[in-house]
């Protein structure tokens, strides 16, 4: 039976005595090095992107989501990540336009159409 990559990264992290927080909130002796991290591994997928090298591409986008699910377990987010990605995945889909299509920028990136939301994830963390 697969394990989703959150029960991945946490059984790294009980391996390895990094902290798993139960409640929300930013590690301040930790986060720092956190976000480091993360900028550290976006910068190896530019360079396999870059250098049109699909293992190194998939190796950094794997780098990135277990540190990233390892920074939801450290500020104690685990318990709101599936109720939050839902919450902002209803607001990127009210980024459509009036006809139903995706309002696009010049290169591609998705517009806020005129039905946008923001995603209310004051809730989310409340209703955690």
């Amino acid at each position: 039976m697969s394990q989703d990559t959150l029960s991945i990264v946490k059984e790294w992290h009980e391996a390895f005595d990094v902290p798993v927080v139960d409640s929300p909130a930013i590690p301040q002796e930790r986060a720092q090095m956190r976000l480091a991290i993360l900028e550290e591994e976006v910068a190896e997928l530019r360079e396999a992107v870059e250098a049109g090298d699909m293992v190194e591409v998939l190796d950094a986008l794997c780098d990135i989501q277990y540190v990233l699910d390892g920074t939801f377990l450290e500020f104690g987010l685990h318990g709101v990540k599936q109720a939050g990605m839902e919450e902002v995945h209803a607001s990127n889909m009210s980024k459509l336009g009036a006809d139903g299509r995706p309002v696009l920028r010049e290169d591609g990136k998705v517009l806020k159409g005129p039905d946008f939301r923001r995603p209310d994830l004051g809730r989310v963390l409340k209703d955690g």
